[in-house]
């Protein structure tokens, strides 16, 4: 009885983690933050999400869990088949050059992978960088700022052949089918995004310290949906 009373404690306390936002979580644990594994029995069947995908403009102020960051990220570019190394999303030759970063109030995060978890890479809200106000639309037509902005960067430097122009298309393509893995499950799940080519990018290439190499592509701003 003592063993079964143990085990239910901790099913208890892993519960309550996924529920956590993640603020929560980041009080814990403030540098590197290991992600819940994904549940991969989330979400509409496949035809179903693609028949409500749709781009979505506006998002409530309510937070992400930490399940959800989870589920999106796995979802997005993470490991399906950890025997071999491989993701949710191919990318030419296999370099898997796109990376994630994770844009939050409380910083910036890189998504790892290989470990399923957030390094913490900078502090404070730099969410605007994706958001700047437009003069010529009134306040009422602005874009809101969601929870979680996730820019989508290649690295053309993990592939290994080709000249400089052609791993530009092939990094491109490979951002491309990540962001549909995001468009896709956030649409199984009833959160909210858009793939958005709109960013202050040189802003952001001196805030990550990108390498020559590294180009940000895409943003995907994910949410709730605003009623």
């Amino acid at each position: 009885m003592s063993k079964f009373i143990l085990l239910m404690l901790i099913l208890s306390v892993l519960s309550v983690f996924t529920l956590l936002t993640f603020a929560e979580v980041l009080e814990r644990q403030p540098e590197v933050i290991k992600l819940p594994k994904p549940n991969k029995k989330r979400g509409l069947p496949v035809m179903e999400a693609l028949a409500v995908r749709a781009s979505v403009t506006e998002w409530s102020d309510k937070d992400l869990s930490i399940q959800d960051l989870s589920d999106l990220l796995w979802a997005a570019n993470g490991i399906n088949r950890p025997e071999i190394g491989k993701r949710t999303a191919p990318s030419s030759q296999n370099a898997q050059d796109v990376d994630i970063y994770v844009f939050m109030k409380d910083g910036v995060y890189l998504y790892d992978a290989q470990a399923h978890s957030l390094v913490h890479l900078v502090q404070g809200d730099h969410r605007l960088l994706f958001f700047p106000p437009r003069p010529q639309q009134p306040p009422t037509e602005q874009m809101t700022v969601p929870p979680v902005v996730l820019l989508l960067v290649t690295d053309i430097s993990r592939f290994r052949f080709g000249p400089e122009e052609l791993k530009r298309e092939w990094g491109a393509i490979d951002v491309g089918i990540v962001s549909q893995n995001i468009s896709i499950f956030c649409a199984a799940v009833g959160l909210g995004t858009r793939p958005r080519a709109s960013m202050d990018r040189e802003k952001i290439r001196t805030l990550l310290k990108l390498k020559e190499t590294q180009f940000p592509m895409l943003n995907h701003p994910v949410g709730h949906k605003k009623e």
